[in-house]
């Protein structure tokens, strides 16, 4: 062998894993619904006699997006759905404990050899196995012998036999005795080759472990050893790189390597590598298995890469210690597999190497790549068929944890007030001035604003809410945002656009039948003036109320709805809109108030710009246009978050929405996502001053710096290439 110098979730152990949810998520949008909107947004209805309807007094609606537990596709599916996910970065890793027998190597190899076979026939490409696994944890002095030794070897031996039909790469623990010295080692195999041997770097001499007896640490330097007729590289700084995949860098650390102050794998990340395997022999006591799961997942964010952890289960001596098995597979800082304990089970997920690439290289604070010292071991990994086995999250910027949840609603709400409480504080303005449609937005931005002005110790009053009845208001929408100004406290004014509207239409000679976007753009400009005007006859700021999912799109009117003094809801997304604002209903206390928020959350998402149906009824509605907003949020929290071309947008949409959207579907959204986001960029470049409350954001002060007249050719081309 040559060695180039170089440098959901579901339930652990013998249940399926469960997909841990992240950090954010997205629901279905319900959105303003009075809101003018942009290059040609339109929406509304005629309203008929007014009456307005009764207010519903049943049960708070069914959970907005109850998620899977897991994508429908996993086990079955389309084919589309089955199609290799490796091209996309996606390497399938595994951890296990194999039952064993202290001292038997035989027993033990063949347990671990099954785990090998297990790993390969499930797709995986990589499996990790417990430390000293060949020979048992708590051998003793047995350790010592070389009898033990030299059964050690041989079991390292068959299981170098065993890999040399399976793609797959082994990480497995075993005693190596070297020039004389005895080492605590992981060895890696793949398909017959020992593609190098890594020795443990710090051993633990403390409470009821006594490694240093038996073990010597590491030694400083990358070396080169004999070893089962192999010329084979030992040392603690070895990094073992697939050439068909070049993001995937393998680097080895063991147990206690992972507790002190400063891990090996920090170097090891820091020299490139973005899959940590650990081979670890962790006894259980009370409260540890919490800690050993903080250490993984908070080691795999630090680093910003994939963490294996494998550990010794049962068949570990009893006579001192208690052994569980709990593996753990963590990425970024989430949890994605974890066993439960005492079960000598094998978890299966897959990493997402690209996207750890990709984090790496938009943090600017992770250094370049320090190779000095390390080894390179290059190895062939075939791009051969990968399932998704992982949770992809349909609404990744909604927890799926309803107690998480309602934490990160309280403090977004939170984060939006003591924006524009600063804001107002600072210029000491003492109104505030905001228009109210009865949609999703206007009502979370109004939400907002009365917090703000309860943070300052002034009276509600001080919130002006402004109604303006277009050509396509409903009585539905009119009466929710009057319930609502009148339930919170805020003083409500009301002023019908029609007759301005008509005087305009008169005087740039547009034909009122002719119902363009020419007909409800003059009706989004027309009340942001409106708004404009009573802010300046209140020495008061006006309060914008569009949203993340809007400002993508560019769903807006240019200079109408587009346009604010501070917009509060900037930074989120639709689909967390809707949680927002139920988080309110259900919290709020009063029946009244929640009754008129969750009708507010049954309204169909519309600007209200087009005549209404014959029936009264919202006739233009949003995502019939310009798609369903719980798409387009995917489609920007994976292209925006981590830089994914469409294709493997297209592929992960594929698979968190099994069964609900097919191929052809998300396609042409994902089309008209890419299509109207870089035509749209003019009007992001001008956005109000507003609060960032998330990772994704579009400030162009902030995180997203575009050129207007930037071309989607390239994106456009790559999806016409997958129809």
């Amino acid at each position: 062998m040559t060695v180039e110098s170089l440098r959901t979730p579901q339930a652990p152990g013998n249940a399926p894993f469960r997909p841990l949810q992240g950090v954010g998520g997205g629901p279905q949008g319900v959105s303003t619904a009075s809101k003018p909107t942009g290059c040609a947004r339109g929406g509304g209805l005629r309203p008929p006699a007014l009456r307005a309807p009764p207010l519903r007094t049943h049960l708070p609606p069914a959970p907005l997006h109850p998620r899977p537990q897991q994508n429908l596709c996993q086990g079955g599916g389309s084919p589309r759905c089955r199609t290799n996910a490796m091209k996309y970065g996606f390497i399938k890793v595994a951890a296990a404990s194999p039952a064993l027998r202290v001292a038997d190597c035989r027993y033990n190899a063949e347990k671990s050899a099954e785990m090998m076979k297990q790993a390969a026939a499930a797709g995986a490409h990589l499996l990790v196995l417990p430390e000293l696994g060949l020979t048992g944890y708590t051998c003793g002095d047995l350790l010592l012998q070389p009898t033990l030794l030299a059964g050690a070897q041989d079991a390292l031996q068959a299981l170098l036999e065993e890999s040399r039909t399976l793609s797959l790469t082994t990480v497995a623990g075993l005693p190596l005795a070297v020039e004389g010295k005895l080492y605590n080692c992981a060895a890696v195999l793949h398909r017959g080759q020992l593609l190098g041997i890594v020795p443990k770097l710090n051993l633990p001499n403390y409470g009821e472990f006594y490694e240093e007896r038996w073990f010597t640490p590491a030694p400083a330097e990358v070396k080169t050893i004999s070893l089962l007729g192999q010329e084979v590289p030992f040392g603690s700084r070895l990094l073992f790189c697939c050439r068909e995949l070049p993001e995937y860098k393998l680097a080895v650390e063991l147990c206690e390597d992972l507790w002190v102050a400063s891990p090996p794998s920090i170097r090891h990340a820091v020299a490139g590598a973005t899959v940590i395997a650990n081979c670890s022999a962790s006894d259980e006591t009370i409260g540890k298995a919490e800690y050993r799961r903080s250490l993984v997942t908070g080691q795999s964010a630090r680093l910003m890469a994939g963490y294996l952890y494998a550990d010794a289960g049962r068949g570990e001596s009893t006579t001192d210690m208690v052994f569980a098995g709990h593996d753990l597979i963590a990425e970024n800082g989430k949890l994605l597999a974890e066993t439960a304990l005492f079960t000598n089970d094998l978890i299966l997920t897959e990493l997402d190497v690209h996207r750890l690439f990709a984090e790496r290289r938009r943090t600017t604070t992770w250094p370049a790549a320090e190779t000095s010292g390390y080894t390179m071991v290059p190895f062939s990994l075939p791009m051969g068929e990968t399932t998704l086995t992982r949770f992809i999250d349909p609404h990744p910027f909604v927890p799926a944890d309803d107690a998480e949840r309602r934490e990160r609603c309280e403090t977004i709400l939170a984060m939006q007030a003591e924006g524009l409480r600063r804001r107002l504080e600072h210029i000491g303005c003492p109104k505030a001035v905001l228009g109210i449609s009865g949609g999703l937005d206007s009502t979370l931005a109004l939400l907002v604003a009365v917090r703000a002005l309860d943070l300052l110790g002034r009276p509600r009053t001080d919130m002006v809410a402004v109604t303006m009845p277009g050509f396509g208001t409903t009585v539905r929408t009119r009466s929710n945002a009057e319930i609502l100004c009148e339930r919170l406290g805020v003083t409500l004014r009301t002023i019908s656009i029609a007759a301005a509207v008509r005087q305009h239409f008169c005087d740039i000679g547009h034909d009122e039948s002719v119902t363009d976007v020419t007909y409800e753009n003059a009706q989004a400009r027309e009340r942001t003036q409106i708004l404009m005007d009573i802010a300046n006859q209140q020495n008061g700021i006006v309060v914008g109320t569009g949203d993340l999912s809007e400002l993508a799109l560019g769903w807006a009117t240019y200079n109408g709805d587009h346009m604010s003094m501070y917009g509060v809801n900037g930074s989120i997304p639709k689909t967390l809109v809707r949680h927002l604002v139920r988080h309110a209903a259900d919290t709020c206390g009063e029946d009244a108030l929640a009754a008129v928020l969750y009708d507010i959350l049954d309204t169909p998402v519309s600007p209200e710009l087009l005549p209404a149906g014959e029936d009264g009824t919202i006739s233009q509605k949003t995502e019939d246009l310009v798609g369903p907003y719980e798409l387009h949020d995917f489609f920007l929290y994976h292209f925006f978050r981590y830089g994914c071309p469409p294709a493997k947008i297209l592929h992960l949409a594929e698979t968190a929405f099994a069964g609900q959207y097919d191929r052809a579907t998300i396609l042409k959204w994902l089309r008209t996502f890419f299509r109207r986001f870089f035509q749209q960029q003019f009007k992001r470049s001008c956005l109000p001053d507003g609060p960032k409350v998330g990772s994704v954001s579009l400030s162009p002060r902030g995180d997203w710096r575009m050129p207007s007249d930037a071309a989607a050719a390239l994106w456009l081309q790559e999806l016409d290439c997958l129809q």
